[in-house]
């Protein structure tokens, strides 16, 4: 991977991390790439069971690097990195298998945030904040958010953050919903690595059910996600960690998950 996304695989938790602290995190085409890449790896590698995204410096990502992308707004494909880049990024968190945690550092706003919000959990440092951002550079929303948002905090206020563009800080997006374990910024990167090796260590299997099923029922009525649910239920009920975890309760011990 290139230096501007560093991958790192330890004992099923695969670690990737956005490394242009300098520029915020900003995405020039050279991070998209890395980062695409490296999630598609992390969702494709057996050996990982859960992936932490992150990131150096005082940012999470600020979003597409306008220095870059002015250089292409005379083209008629300027936008054409939603394509190639952000839409590829978003699947590779939302479609992988396994659960993805965001450790979020500092500022995201726009493709950050996207990316922070199509993680499946989320740990914020006390210091960081949220901005949709789109309205202010008079683009429309990418990188999924304009539908993780509204299904995390309702379309009224989506609609809100989206057309008037603000910081919204650590404390505010918590009370929102948007965020799992808020914690003091010295601690975020101890605390986001905790949780992405529990759910490294966990029902691997049971975890893309749960995420699958979420997923489906968030675009089907009632009575197909329940048959939803009962496809997927049989499939973890036949796992071989749903057996662990049944005979770890009868002997009141705790479960060595195997990810099967």
């Amino acid at each position: 991977m290139a230096d501007t996304v560093l991958y790192e695989v330890s004992d099923g938790l695969a670690t990737v991390t956005l490394n242009r602290p300098d520029a915020m995190n900003a995405m020039n085409t050279e991070a998209k790439v890395a980062l695409r890449d490296a999630l598609e790896a992390a969702g494709a590698d057996p050996a990982v069971r859960a992936v932490l995204l992150t990131a150096t410096g005082r940012a999470f990502c600020v979003g597409q690097d306008l220095k870059e992308h002015v250089q292409s707004l005379t083209g008629e494909d300027a936008m054409r990195t939603v394509r190639e880049h952000y839409n590829p990024i978003v699947r590779a968190i939302t479609g992988m298998a396994k659960p993805v945690v965001a450790g979020v550092n500092g500022v995201a706003a726009g493709a950050g945030f996207g990316f922070a919000l199509a993680a499946d959990y989320r740990v914020v440092a006390d210091t960081a904040s949220f901005n949709t951002s789109f309205a202010g550079v008079a683009l429309s929303a990418d990188s999924g958010i304009s539908w993780t948002l509204p299904r995390l905090i309702g379309p009224g206020r989506a609609a809100d953050l989206m057309l008037f563009p603000r910081s919204l800080s650590a404390r505010e997006a918590y009370d929102l919903g948007l965020v799992g374990k808020l914690v003091p910024a010295a601690e975020l990167a101890a605390e986001a690595e905790k949780t992405a090796r529990a759910l490294a260590a966990g029902p691997t299997l049971a975890y893309a059910s749960i995420k699958e099923a979420m997923a489906y029922g968030a675009g089907h009525s009632l009575a197909q996600t329940l048959e939803k649910e009962d496809e997927l239920q049989t499939r973890a009920g036949a796992s071989e960690d749903h057996r662990i975890a049944v005979e770890a309760f009868l002997a009141k011990e705790k479960p060595r998950y195997v990810g099967r």
